[in-house]
């Protein structure tokens, strides 16, 4: 992939890269590999969803706003980090504080108000943000089959957290057809010249019909990155990924593991090492991630009998091991402070589904998540090299446990109408203990919540959706005991009276389905109810920084539209679009209004895609792309926006992009594709990055 920017400086680097561009499939044993599937000559929505209801659907018969990214996709857009997947997408903005990293803004909400899932099992865990934060980018999306987004509160399904939306990462599966061995390997090498950049992918692939294996590993390098408005130093980073599954399936039984790994030595937390808006000099001399590292292995057994009382059980069983790790010295400052957080998580999930004739399909189960914390901060004085302890930036030892149990129903009232409703209870055993500092807290949190929804079949190509449903949030482990830097040069100071968070939501749209056009609109409203805020005390540290603690305060009001279709033209040609947009007010406790904060401006993606294939096309197998990406002004901030470096206090001027991707089947065995991203060198900024 060759991005818009200045020419590769390391020529050796270049052609190295240049020669591993495309992917390179090698059959190793058995019978020479069957070609791969003939290019369609139109690209359509993918069209089946597992995440709005827990189980395999079609995405149009889905009763909820659903966002869904292909293989395909995935492939064309060649992402950095994964939540670059989303930039675009109908009722996501994505935010980027640092190149490594990227946080998904879905209907106004982001961090721990966003539920992200692997395979069905959690990602967010104890010390998850409710701010832009980077463990979304800990998953290499050359190993993502599928992403997708379920826009809405999602709490009656997939508890806490799910209060803008869902989002679940499908890993790739491997899948053989025949009874005979086969094993096929498969190299992918992409160059990029804004960052003067590599990545190398190596995977494979073996098994038959009823046991199959694959393998891969990812390795990236990053220098800074020369954007439209100069070099942003420092921004490089490296990546190294690898995963490994095995899935055994006899009879009616089918057992899959998976077991994943990403680490990223050393990313620089740009914001923090640059000087922002309203900011004379950077906040920090050093801070950098060092390192970020996700560890995730997960077990799933399907049991599928086609018993008149149960289709299908799952048990799974997955551990998850987040390292966030810090290296920091305050500007000015001769003390280097070194972190290691980490959070160890357990899950263990049950999933029941029943049909009962045509009638209606029951889904229930139950949840239990474990999640211990560690936290420990060392300092070193860089010039007498004396070593000290320092307060922890959560409480070390710290816990959050999760017990849950969860229905879920649908109704085929009529061959027209389908109704469907669920609902969750959920209790939480939270332990802060006073560790290093003076406050701790132990405490038992419930909730019970619900959903319910309708979907009219209007037209056999025409679907009417309505659905209300409440989201919730506990607070974790950072919200409670979070002590110590903050971005926009605050410090933060531990608060254990908090209670959760809730949203009701309501969406109503439209869903077509037809040949040559597949399209859906949706229009939405939520109330935001004790949403925790971090006020300043009116205090300051020694070094400046202003002290800030977290409360439920104010409560929020949330409008919006998202729309996105694909429509075939030709047998070769077809055009695209998206828009989202959102509008949100805060109300404070003294009942002041104003705009929310980090709502993102009106944006979205419009193009052209062609596919050529044999003398149909232009003589040549392959395709082409060109699109629009855009974003209309910001100025509507609130108090804290203004305040935040990343932000222009005047507003964020809205840009336009435009883009370019072409590829090449050479044959069977190697394709090759050119991106050309921000042709004309737009210098912009995505708001609150």
């Amino acid at each position: 992939m060759v991005n818009a920017g200045e020419n590769c400086s390391n020529p050796v680097f270049f052609l190295f890269s240049l020669l591993l561009s495309g992917m390179l499939l090698i059959p190793c044993i058995g019978k020479t590999q069957t070609s791969p599937p003939e290019p369609s000559a139109s690209i359509s929505l993918p069209e089946v969803t597992v995440t709005a209801s827990r189980q395999e659907q079609a995405s149009f018969d889905a009763p909820r706003a659903v966002t869904i990214i292909g293989q395909e996709e995935i492939e064309r857009r060649a992402p950095v980090v994964l939540p670059d997947l989303l930039r675009g997408e109908a009722g996501v903005f994505v935010q980027q504080t640092t190149p490594g990293q990227g946080s998904p803004i879905i209907r106004g909400l982001l961090g721990s108000s966003v539920l992200m899932l692997v395979d069905g099992m959690r990602l967010n865990n104890a010390f998850f943000r409710p701010a832009p934060n980077q463990y979304f980018a800990l998953i290499d999306p050359y190993q993502v089959e599928r992403l997708e987004v379920v826009r809405g509160a999602g709490s009656a399904l997939y508890g806490s957290d799910a209060m803008g939306g869902v989002v679940n990462v499908l890993t790739r599966v491997p899948r053989f057809d025949t009874d005979e061995w086969q094993l096929h390997g498969r190299t992918l090498g992409q160059f990029a010249s804004a960052e003067t950049a590599g990545i190398t992918r190596f995977s494979l692939n073996g098994g038959k019909r009823d046991i199959a294996a694959s393998a891969g590993f990812t390795y990236q390098n990053r220098d800074d990155l020369r954007a439209g408005s100069g070099t942003q130093r420092p921004s490089g980073f490296d990546v190294y990924a690898a995963n490994g599954t095995l899935v055994l399936d006899r009879d009616q039984h089918t057992l899959f593991l998976n077991a994943q790994y990403l680490r990223q030595p050393e990313t620089p937390r740009y914001d923090e090492l640059v000087a922002g808006f309203g900011e004379t000099e950077p906040s920090a001399a050093v801070l950098l991630f060092e390192p970020n590292d996700r560890l995730f292995a997960h077990a799933r057994y399907t049991f599928s009998p086609m018993h008149p009382l149960l289709d299908r059980f799952e048990l799974h069983v997955a551990y998850q091991e987040i390292n966030d790790d810090r290296r920091s010295r305050d500007l000015g400052s001769l003390i280097e402070e070194r972190e290691d957080n980490r959070s160890r998580l357990v899950g263990i999930t049950t999933q029941f589904t029943s049909h009962w004739r045509d009638i209606f399909l029951l889904t229930y189960g139950s949840e239990i998540y474990l999640d211990r914390i560690t936290s420990r901060r060392f300092g070193r004085n860089i010039e007498t090299h004396e070593k000290s302890r320092l307060q922890s930036r959560l409480a070390d030892g710290s816990r959050l446990d999760s017990f849950a149990g969860y229905v879920h129903t649908e109704l085929w009232l009529h061959p027209k109408l389908t109704v469907v409703s669920g609902g969750r209870y959920s209790y939480f055993d939270i332990d802060i203990p006073r560790a290093d500092r003076d406050v701790g807290v132990r405490l038992g949190l419930d909730d019970l919540t619900g959903q319910a929804g309708v979907m009219y079949h209007l037209t056999p190509a025409l679907n009417l959706v309505a659905n209300i449903g409440r989201g919730f949030r506990v607070p974790n482990v950072f919200d409670f005991s979070t002590l110590g830097p903050r971005p926009g040069n605050r410090f933060n100071i531990p608060n254990t009276n908090l209670r959760p968070e809730s949203v009701l939501s309501v969406d109503f749209g439209l869903k077509w389905s037809t040949s040559r056009f597949r399209a859906e609109a949706f229009g939405f409203y939520s109330r935001f109810e004790d949403k925790i805020t971090a006020v300043p005390t009116g205090e300051f540290t020694p070094e400046g920084r202003q002290i800030v603690r977290s409360e439920n305060l104010n409560s929020v009001k949330f409008w919006g539209a998202e729309a996105a279709g694909r429509f075939r033209v030709t047998e070769h040609w077809n055009l695209f679009a998206s828009f989202t947009y959102t509008w949100a007010e805060e109300k404070s406790g003294d009942g002041k209004a104003t705009p929310a904060d980090r709502i993102p401006p009106a944006n979205g993606r419009v193009g052209a895609f062609y596919r050529a294939s044999g003398p149909g096309g232009l003589g040549w197998n392959g395709w082409a792309e060109g699109f629009l990406r855009f974003a209309s002004d910001q100025d509507r901030l609130s108090e804290r926006d203004r305040r935040d470096p990343r932000i222009n206090p005047n507003g964020t001027p809205g840009w336009v992009t435009a883009n370019l991707r072409v590829g090449w089947d050479v044959n069977k065995h190697l394709s090759t594709q050119i991106a050309i991203e921000n042709i004309f060198a737009k210098a912009y900024r995505e708001h609150g990055s």
